[in-house]
């Protein structure tokens, strides 16, 4: 059985190696980046093309005030659509980021891998050993 300050320094290292590795690391840095261009995205929609859209579209105040209303409900559309505006603008950037520009760079490491390995030239001593060889399979055969 083991002992429970064994078994903690066991999990401690488990968790040390599993956290501090580099992958994690990249991933939460990316978790981080993706959150802020997310708040850059929604800021854009919300005080740049939102804005330029309720001065195209008809209607009075901001576009998160528009609403439908059916019999007595009313359904509050225009928030939702700064958020599909949101969604499409983020989208396509990840897209453009990640399919174009980083498809790009896998594309050419990828064709740096295919290329094919050329060998140096054989030294003199690789030779002669190349011609003994030769030679003693002609005797032997």
């Amino acid at each position: 059985m083991a002992l429970p300050t064994k078994q903690a320094a066991s999990l401690f290292d488990e968790f040390k190696n599993f956290a501090f590795k580099g992958n994690v690391i990249d991933l939460a840095v990316g978790v981080i980046i993706g959150g802020a261009f997310g708040k850059i995205v929604s800021s854009m929609v919300d005080n740049l093309i939102m804005p330029v859209v309720s001065v195209v579209m008809p209607g009075d105040a901001s576009y998160k005030d528009w609403s439908l209303q059916v019999g007595e409900k009313t359904i509050p559309y225009g928030a939702f659509l700064g958020d599909v505006v949101s969604f499409v603008i983020l989208a396509t950037a990840l897209f453009i980021f990640i399919v174009k520009f980083l498809g790009w760079i896998m594309k050419s490491r990828a064709a740096e891998a295919a290329e094919p390995t050329t060998q140096p030239a054989p030294t003199k001593d690789q030779e002669l050993l190349t011609e003994i060889r030769d030679l003693l399979k002609h005797r032997a055969g």
